[in-house]
């Protein structure tokens, strides 16, 4: 399932998501991994928790990034969980893009049985219906 803190830039959106994926490692059975556009946040997750800087990996484009998400999740059977942090600019995409990538996570998500939580830069009125109802922190 695909879950989306949602809200404009400088709200919170960071924090929100730190604690929680902290807090998941806690009762998570399988692996959790967090990706987000810079190594800043390494030393605020719990060691558990696999870091990876989407920068250091050369993706170019929207439909790239979902291909990066899949090479994750065949590379780890016991991959639980994936948190997204500055999903706009990790995924490389505008806002026109939103509502096909999270469609395609969401069908990633689905078959491969791994949540996907996700920190957007948006206003949670600004989404479509679909996306809306992933919403689950609006700030």
């Amino acid at each position: 399932m695909v879950q989306i803190i949602a809200g404009e830039k400088g709200k919170g959106k960071t924090k929100i998501l730190l604690d929680k994926v902290n807090a998941d490692v806690a009762t998570s059975k399988g692996t959790i991994v967090y990706l987000d556009k810079s190594n800043k946040h390494m030393y605020e997750l719990n060691n558990k928790i696999r870091l990876i800087n989407v920068n250091d990996y050369c993706v170019e484009c929207a439909s790239e990034f979902v291909g990066f998400i899949c090479g994750i999740i065949s590379q780890d059977h016991d991959l639980e969980k994936i948190y997204l942090d500055s999903f706009l600019k990790i995924a490389c995409m505008g806002a026109d893009d939103i509502d096909r990538v999270i469609e395609k996570l969401d069908m990633v998500s689905a078959k491969f049985k791994v949540d996907i939580i996700i920190s957007l830069s948006a206003n949670a009125e600004t989404l479509s219906e679909s996306v809306k109802q992933k919403v689950i922190v609006a700030l």
